[in-house]
């Protein structure tokens, strides 16, 4: 009886970031080159949720055999083409919950684990070895599937660059690539108009996109999500670049994590399974102030998705290709339970378990001016390209 063929299953979860979909054709292209069966799981964890062993629809709509036609083109686009979703499987309440597994469910308004049902998809699909790519929430239930005894090998991804661990995580140089961009841009309206910008950045917990786009741009400000901020004193600031510019005009870039002292970060809708509201909100919050506190008209803009949509700059494509290499190195040499990383320029990997083990917050004393509101960059030795 011949040897049954080993198979690689892949996945992408959370946010979208440009560099996905290369990650997700170097490891195709790897794994067949290898001999192995390549299966994408559609909406990351959902995937494995809403797969119904039972029902052919089901399994079609969830799963997907990869081959090189199938990926041979999508490392030129951002996003991902197996979709993506915020599931936890292990916390899965009512609504969420597919109709086929309601009478597992429990009673009430509750969440129910249904990892029982995630492990028993992956031994009928067959997957040898499971490489999910994504950021910290993702990466918690690879690793909670790495202690249920699932070959676990994951790539890190977020536009944040916050999954701790690793010095760089998919998708962050194209965002600050198109957040400088889009700052440049901004400059010819609030200087044509002599107004106040405030642009608006992702950045939940960690402010590092909010911190070096400021820095990488020139901008007056940056409010980050480590630091709250007095308005009244941001707003006198902000005045003075105002009127010390020769155009009468001055920027400053908010984390969406930002807070104003003794207030709370701006957050709307349902918790998602990992416990987080939606973000987003809080540079009206500041332009409504700067604008009473200074008489000036502003012009606020948030970015959100557009820093992360269109395809990923050069050095995304660099790390994704390189991430995904290593991870197919990883299964081939029988490794499992780690993630990939960069650690002092230098590509590695590290226990899974890592990611729970810390937070990768901006190193306020060593970057940022509290009493300023701006990048403070003194002693770049030692610190990794980019800067956290």
């Amino acid at each position: 009886m011949a040897d049954r063929q080993k198979t690689v299953g892949i996945l992408t979860g959370g946010g979208d970031v440009p560099g996905l979909n290369p990650a997700l054709k170097t490891v195709v292209n790897r794994a067949i080159d290898a001999g192995y069966r390549v299966l994408g799981i559609r909406r990351g964890w959902g995937g494995l949720l809403d797969y119904d062993r039972d029902d052919p629809e089901s399994r079609e709509a969830c799963v997907m055999p990869l081959d090189r036609q199938a990926v041979r083109t999508v490392d030129r686009f951002g996003g991902t083409f197996l979709h993506t979703s915020r599931t936890n499987p292990a916390k899965v309440g009512a609504a969420e919950t597919p109709e086929f597994l309601r009478d597992l469910a429990d009673a009430g308004s509750g969440h129910r684990d249904f990892t029982p049902h995630v492990l028993a998809n992956l031994e009928h699909l067959g997957i040898d070895a499971l490489v999910p790519i994504g950021g910290d929430d993702t990466l918690s239930y690879a690793e909670r599937l790495h202690r249920e005894g699932v070959p676990i090998v994951a790539i890190p991804k977020t536009m944040d660059n916050d999954v701790f661990g690793t010095d760089y995580c998919i998708g962050f140089s194209t965002a600050v690539t198109r957040s400088v961009n889009f700052i440049h841009n901004l400059r010819t309206s609030a200087g044509s108009h002599e107004r106040i910008a405030v642009i608006e950045l992702f950045g939940r917990n960690s402010g590092e996109t909010s911190l070096v786009s400021a820095y990488l741009a020139g901008v007056d400000r940056a409010l980050i999500s480590e630091v709250p901020f007095d308005v009244e004193r941001l707003s006198e600031l902000i005045k003075a670049d105002k009127r010390g510019n020769s155009s009468n005009y001055a920027m400053l870039t908010v984390s969406e994590g930002a807070s104003m002292i003794g207030g709370q970060i701006v957050e709307y809708g349902q918790e998602d399974a990992y416990g987080h509201k939606k973000l987003g909100g809080i540079g009206v919050v500041v332009s409504e102030a700067v604008k009473k506190l200074t008489g000036s008209q502003i012009i606020y803009q948030q970015l959100s998705y557009l820093m992360r949509s269109g395809a990923p700059d050069s050095l995304d494509l660099m790390v994704a290709f390189n991430y995904a290499n290593m991870a197919m190195d990883l299964i081939a040499e029988g490794m499992k339970g780690r993630m990939v990383a960069l650690n002092g320029g230098t590509y590695s990997h590290i226990p899974i378990g890592t990611v729970m083990q810390g937070e990768k917050r901006v190193d306020v004393a060593e970057l940022y001016d509290r009493e300023a509101y701006r990048p403070r960059v003194r002693h770049v030795p030692g610190k990794p390209m980019f800067l956290y």
